[in-house]
């Protein structure tokens, strides 16, 4: 076609058996069903996958906190038999010697967890932990979410990673991707998954790829801190609070075109661009195959994800892989969610320690001419502690303008140790807690002049 001879490489695509494409067509397309395509519910815009992830809540309700408590302190005696005496039963198993057999520091963080999730539960010892303002929030309201959205997503994933859906929209988007925002085309769907869906699931999808060789250590953390955006749901909450319902089309544009400015600037950047082009210790790096001359991206495409899904076998492996997601969330991270939270809550309800830490923006929110400069300055970091804590405090601020750069400077700095944090850090990912420090305070300082700007022109 186009005059262009058939080259070997050409060859390479052939025709499949029916039973190979469906294979392929049938798992991806209810995986974009469930990650991907938003759907409108009585409490806005969400994913299949979240929305069945809150239904499940509702319909669990209270027994959820008491189920992730037991959870919790599972993987706590596991942690410590492992570590301690190192049964053959673990040590010989690759699976659960990854899981359990863990460091020093991540055995004291997940008794930590252990813990402040017994006291909170049953109410003991100072109020600062059990308050419903920190550790009550996390085992009522954040980690009942993230117990059931682990579940659902966990034993869905395989829908995305399995079946070629990854490799159909690497070779489509390799050259938008790479040259843009330096990252496999591959992660396009990684991307989208976060972006449309919820920042956990995005971090579920980015560590299984990881752990799998598909990632190095810098775009495994690029994608993880730079594309695990809240939900759309989550981002109506905040606008409502803050009483600026009306200008939500004008908020949603904003975090939209300073998440993707950011998206440009934070992979070129420390410390993000200092990250190592290794792949995960335990694994062999794959490296992204380019697409061979002569043949349309599509065309390839398509057949590496009908190679990839021919693999695939046994529904027996699959159903395997999807409880062992589930396990590796639930074990791994909701104790470090619920350590790192807690810590960060009760810093930031108890002491002054980020009104402090807002002094400095104090100026520059004055040389942007933000009205009430002094009350919005917490807000630009107490954030790290958690996504809603700026609308909480700046939801008695008057001026509109104010409250619109609260909200949307808010949802575009996308650390907060109450769950994002913790989930990074609790993962595999290559991430540390200076790390996220530094992030957190670049994406605020690229992010807030545009939102200022935007809001001046709105306002």
């Amino acid at each position: 076609m186009n005059g262009v001879p058939k080259t070997n490489e050409e060859a390479k695509v052939k025709a499949f058996a029916a039973s190979d494409l469906l294979k392929f067509l049938i798992p991806s397309l209810v995986g974009i069903l469930l990650f991907i395509v938003p759907i409108t519910t009585e409490d806005g815009i969400t994913i299949p996958v979240a929305f069945f992830a809150g239904e499940m809540n509702t319909l669990l309700g209270e027994a959820i906190p008491a189920i992730t408590v037991f959870i919790i302190s599972l993987s706590v005696i596991g942690s410590i038999i492992a570590v301690t005496f190192k049964p053959r039963f673990i040590t010989e198993s690759p699976y659960l010697n990854t899981l359990l057999n863990v460091s020093k520091f991540w055995v004291i963080a997940r008794f930590l967890g252990m813990v402040f999730a017994i006291l909170t539960f049953y109410q003991l010892g100072p109020e600062m932990i059990f308050s419903e303002n920190t550790g009550g929030l996390l085992i009522y309201d954040l980690i009942p979410i993230l117990f059931t959205t682990f579940l659902l997503a966990g034993l869905l994933l395989p829908l995305l990673l399995n079946f070629g859906l990854l490799e159909f929209f690497g070779a489509l988007l390799i050259k938008v991707m790479r040259p843009v925002f330096t990252l496999p085309g591959r992660s396009s769907l990684d991307c989208l998954a976060s972006w449309v869906g919820d920042g956990t699931i995005g971090v579920l999808l980015t560590t299984k790829q990881y752990e799998e060789g598909y990632y190095n250590k810098r775009e495994a953390a690029v994608i993880a801190t730079t594309f695990s955006v809240v939900s759309i749901t989550f981002t109506i909450v905040v606008i409502t609070y803050l009483n600026l319902e009306q200008y939500f089309l004008h908020y949603y544009a904003t975090i939209i075109f300073a998440g993707l400015v950011a998206a440009l600037i934070m992979p070129r950047i420390p410390p993000l661009s200092r990250k190592s082009n290794s792949g995960y210790e335990k694994t062999e790096l794959k490296e992204e195959q380019s697409i061979p001359s002569g043949i349309r991206a599509a065309k390839w495409g398509f057949n590496q994800a009908v190679s990839k899904a021919r693999t695939n076998t046994r529904v027996s492996q699959v159903v395997k892989e999807g409880v062992q997601n589930v396990l590796d969330m639930w074990m791994g991270v909701l104790p470090i969610v619920m350590a790192i939270g807690t810590v960060a809550l009760v810093i930031a309800e108890f002491t002054p320690f980020f009104t402090y830490l807002g002094k400095p923006f104090e100026p520059i929110l004055t040389l942007f001419q933000v009205p009430e400069a002094t009350e919005a300055a917490q807000t630009m970091v107490v954030g790290f502690a958690d996504m809603f804590l700026p609308a909480v405090i700046g939801s008695g601020i008057e001026s509109e303008l104010t409250r619109f750069v609260i909200a949307c400077v808010s949802v575009t700095q996308l650390i907060y140790m109450s769950e994002m944090g913790g989930l990074l850090l609790g993962s595999k990912l290559p991430i540390s807690i200076l790390d996220l420090i530094l992030i957190f305070i670049i994406r605020t300082l690229i992010t807030l002049p545009i939102v200022v700007v935007i809001a001046h022109m709105i306002f």
